[in-house]
């Protein structure tokens, strides 16, 4: 079984890092790289059991994601949360006795002043821990990534 480690990059987040911390039950660790939040944040963070790594010291990708050291890496943005269907298609990949893909993308759902709308196109968040290729804290985006099953949604509003 395939371990994922969830990596979420905060600063002043407190208000709505809980929600997205309550979604990532499949994640088998949790990494909130803080950049000098001044709120509620880090102790957020550390009441959801997170491993909290100083974001100002850790400006690329090599250096923040030195804890991961094997499994899947799995980015998330503290506005977004997991629906039920994609926390299930993470159980039910890292249920397979093989991993087949290089990489996994997952469709957002974005909240808007007139309501809901879709991203048309799959985001690459879940990579291999040995994954090279990255647009700021985000994987860059693979389009042979493979989609997993639900989506991301990404909160506008506290």
């Amino acid at each position: 079984m395939p371990a994922i480690t969830a990596v979420l990059h905060t600063e002043n987040d407190g208000l709505r890092l809980g929600r997205a911390l309550e979604t990532l039950y499949p994640c088998d660790d949790i990494v909130v790289i803080d950049h000098d939040s001044r709120d509620a944040t880090i102790s957020v963070a550390r009441h959801y059991g997170a491993r909290v790594i100083d974001g100002r010291k850790s400006s690329s990708p090599e250096n923040w994601l030195a804890p991961v050291d094997q499994g899947w890496i799995f980015c998330l943005d503290p506005k977004e949360s997991l629906t039920e269907n994609l926390a299930a298609s993470l159980y039910e990949w890292k249920s397979q006795k093989s991993v087949l893909g290089a990489a996994f993308s997952m469709f957002l759902r974005e909240e808007t002043s007139e309501g809901w709308r879709e991203v048309p196109l799959p985001q690459t968040r879940l990579v291999p821990a040995s994954w090279k290729k990255w647009n700021g804290i985000f994987p860059a985006d693979d389009r042979s990534a493979l989609p997993l099953e639900g989506e991301l949604l990404r909160f506008s509003f506290p």
